[in-house]
């Protein structure tokens, strides 16, 4: 165990001067969602040229894809993560591995401690990160839903060689007592920075990234954060 801050991915990024601010404040990794239809989908010939020169981790953000359509979208971000976030099988995220280097993350959109159980169980050995999120009908992600569960049982279901991804509801007031309860890996904000939807705010960027960086928790062994497979910078 050891009590450290967790690093930052700021998600649903839809801009050029969105990115680059995001990576001037210090996040560890940028997210957009590639997949079509949503309310902050990136086009993938826009992604490309808007991630050109950041540093940063890549995260590919895809929705119900086929294993061939999230590669061609990791790729054209030369993503260091590709995150599942729909109801995608474990038959998919298995062939997506056989496609790229990057690491997968799951998304989880939990009801009950009964859906990470499921998750974990069906995808642990699959994947490299699991994101755990609230659940509402009809809602995919960036919807702000607060993860509703016992910290303590959440916790007790993921294994230290999977990186445990936190979302949902997240903002500079409250993504501190969010790391002390769950003591996530990595912390996943997107509509808690922005000033309307897709379009993040600067001074919003810079305050959820200080209260970031100063939350601590005791956490289980920090894994391999970057995913065991992930080859990129």
């Amino acid at each position: 165990m050891t009590a450290t801050a967790p690093l930052v991915k700021i998600c649903g990024l839809t801009r050029t001067e969105d990115i680059v601010f995001a990576q001037e404040a210090g996040a560890d990794y940028v997210g957009m969602v590639l997949s079509k239809g949503f309310g902050r989908s990136v086009p993938e010939g826009a992604a490309r040229a808007m991630v050109a020169g950041v540093t940063a981790r890549r995260v590919a953000v895809t929705v119900d894809e086929s294993a061939e359509t999230s590669a061609v979208l990791g790729r054209s971000i030369d993503a260091s993560v590709i995150q599942l976030h729909g109801g995608e099988s474990v038959d998919t995220a298995r062939a997506l591995r056989a496609l790229g280097s990057w690491s997968i993350w799951k998304a989880i959109r939990a009801r009950s401690v009964e859906d990470v159980r499921r998750v974990v169980e069906e995808f642990g050995e699959t994947i490299d990160g699991i994101l755990v999120e609230g659940w509402r009908d009809g809602a995919i992600g960036g919807a702000g839903l607060t993860l509703e569960l016992h910290p303590r049982e959440v916790g007790g279901l993921l294994p230290s060689s999977l990186t445990f991804i936190l979302a949902g509801g997240l903002r500079p007031d409250s993504v501190g007592g969010a790391v002390a309860r769950f003591a996530p890996d990595v912390v996943d904000v997107s509509s808690g920075i922005e000033r309307e939807p897709g379009l993040k705010d600067p001074a919003l960027v810079e305050a959820f990234m200080q209260a970031a960086r100063t939350a601590t928790a005791v956490r289980r062994t920090t894994p391999g954060i970057e995913g065991t497979r992930d080859q990129h910078p």
